[in-house]
C-alpha cells in the first residue's frame, strides 16, 4: 500500500464541471425513485453514462443493477469493488425542493441516490486516470438493486458474479449525524443483524363468558409479546444485544368473542455475528414455550434478513488513509454500531471489506434537528458527493 504522502495529486480530478454533473445526476435519481428490483430507469441512466465514458457495464441477471470493470493496461491482481445500492423506499417525499420525487409514495429517503452518484463519479474519475496510466489495479463498480428488500439484493448480485475476481470491497453510507466533509469509521461490527418474525397462534375460540372452555388467544398473544423478548434476554449473552421487537398484532373481531387465530409480526436485531447464527433456534424455542403455557398452538416463520456488517481492519485502514490524505486527520471520526441492517454484510461473508459513514449534514447547521434516514424529509448537503468520490478514488489509488 502506498503511504498517504505518495498519493497522486489527481484526486483533485473532481473539478467544477464533474461536480456539477454529479449533483445534477443525483437530483435526477432523486426525482425518479424506484423500488427494489424495479430500478429499470436507474439502471439505464447508469449504463448510458458509463458507456459514454468508454466503459462496458454489464446488467445483472435480474434485469436491474449492473457491474462495470475498469482494467488499466497491464494491471494485474484482484479487483477492488466499490459498491452502491440503487433502490428507493416506499414512503412519500415531503420536502419542498425542485428535485422532489415525482413518483407518489416513493422517495430516496436513505441516501441511495447519493451512494449511486458517488460510485459513478469515482468510476468516471478512475477511468480517466486509467487512461493516463495512473491507476495501478483493476476496479469494479457494483450498482446493486434491492438493498431495502430482505434478505437484500446483495445475494442475487453475488450469484450474478459480482464478486468474481474481487479481493476487497468498499462502500459508503450516508450519515445525517456527521458533517459533510467528514466520515465515520469503525473496525468490527458497524451495523446489526436484522431478521423478520411472523407468528401465528391458533386454538378453539368461544364466548368471553366462558374463557375456561377456550384457548384465550388474546391473552396468549399478549404473553408472546411480553414474555418472548424477556425470555430471550435471559437465555442469550447480554453482550450480543439480541432484541425482539413487535410491530404488528392482529386478532379478534368482536368484544365478546375469543378468536381462533392471532398473528404477530416483528423483528429480531442482534449486534453479534455468532449470536445471529443461533438466533432462529432461540426464538423458536421461546415462542413455542410461551404459547404452550397458554395452550395455544404456535407456528413461526423466521425470515432471515442480514447479518451485521463487520468491517475488516485493513479495509477500514485503507478508507482512513485515503480520507486523511485528501482532507486531513480531522476529517475522520469514530462511529458507533448502528441497530440498522445493511445487506453489504453478505459481501463480507466472502471477501474482506469495510463500509464508512459519509457525513451529509450541513456543517455548522444547528438550526434544526438532523433529518433522519427513512423519513420523508431526508436530504443531504450535496457537497458530500465530491467528498465521497475523492475518498473512493483515493482508496483505489492507495490500495
Amino acid at each position: 500500500m502506498l503511504s498517504p504522502e505518495s498519493t497522486p495529486t489527481t484526486l483533485d480530478a473532481v473539478d467544477g464541471a464533474l461536480r456539477g454533473e454529479l449533483i445534477a445526476f443525483r437530483r435526477d435519481l432523486h426525482m425518479h425513485p424506484e423500488l427494489g428490483n424495479q430500478e429499470v430507469r436507474t439502471t439505464a441512466v447508469l449504463r448510458e453514462r458509463l458507456e459514454r465514458a468508454g466503459l462496458a457495464p454489464r446488467v445483472l441477471d435480474g434485469g436491474t443493477g449492473l457491474i462495470c470493470d475498469i482494467r488499466p493496461a497491464g494491471a494485474e491482481g484482484p479487483l477492488l469493488a466499490l459498491r452502491a445500492d440503487i433502490d428507493a423506499l416506499p414512503i412519500p417525499d415531503t420536502k419542498d425542493v425542485p428535485y422532489r420525487s415525482t413518483v407518489p409514495g416513493r422517495a430516496h429517503a436513505c441516501g441511495h441516490d447519493v451512494h449511486t452518484t458517488v460510485v459513478l463519479g469515482a468510476g468516471l474519475v478512475l477511468a480517466r486516470l486509467a487512461g493516463r496510466g495512473l491507476l495501478r489495479r483493476p476496479v469494479r463498480l457494483l450498482f446493486q438493486p434491492a438493498e431495502e428488500v430482505l434478505p437484500g439484493g446483495a445475494q442475487d448480485a453475488i450469484t450474478s458474479g459480482a464478486l468474481t475476481g474481487v479481493g476487497r470491497i468498499l462502500a459508503l453510507h450516508c450519515d445525517p449525524k456527521v458533517d459533510a466533509g467528514r466520515i465515520g469509521v469503525r473496525v468490527g461490527p458497524i451495523t446489526s443483524a436484522c431478521d423478520r418474525i411472523e407468528v401465528t397462534l391458533s386454538g378453539p375460540g368461544g364466548h368471553t363468558a366462558r374463557p375456561h372452555l377456550t384457548t384465550d388467544l388474546v391473552t396468549a398473544a399478549a404473553r408472546v409479546v411480553t414474555d418472548v423478548p424477556a425470555l430471550i434476554a435471559r437465555r442469550a449473552d447480554t453482550r450480543s444485544g439480541i432484541a425482539v421487537t413487535w410491530g404488528r398484532l392482529t386478532t379478534g373481531h368482536a368484544p365478546n368473542v375469543i378468536p381462533q387465530t392471532a398473528q404477530l409480526s416483528g423483528t429480531m436485531r442482534c449486534l453479534d455475528l455468532a449470536a445471529w447464527r443461533t438466533a432462529p433456534d432461540l426464538v423458536h424455542a421461546a415462542v413455542d414455550e410461551v404459547a404452550a403455557l397458554c395452550r395455544a398452538k404456535s407456528e413461526l416463520q423466521y425470515i432471515r434478513g442480514v447479518p451485521p456488517v463487520v468491517n475488516e481492519e485493513e479495509s477500514t485502514a485503507l478508507l482512513v488513509s485515503a480520507m486523511t490524505a485528501r482532507f486531513g486527520a480531522q476529517a475522520v471520526t469514530g462511529t458507533e454500531q448502528s441497530l440498522g441492517g445493511e445487506d453489504f454484510s453478505w459481501y463480507l461473508e466472502h471477501v474482506p471489506g469495510a463500509m464508512a459513514r459519509l457525513g451529509v449534514r450541513a456543517p455548522g447547521d444547528a438550526s434544526a434537528a438532523p433529518r433522519d434516514l427513512h423519513q420523508g424529509d431526508f436530504d443531504v448537503d450535496e457537497r458530500a458527493i465530491a467528498v465521497g468520490v475523492d475518498l473512493l478514488t483515493g482508496a483505489a489509488l492507495l490500495e
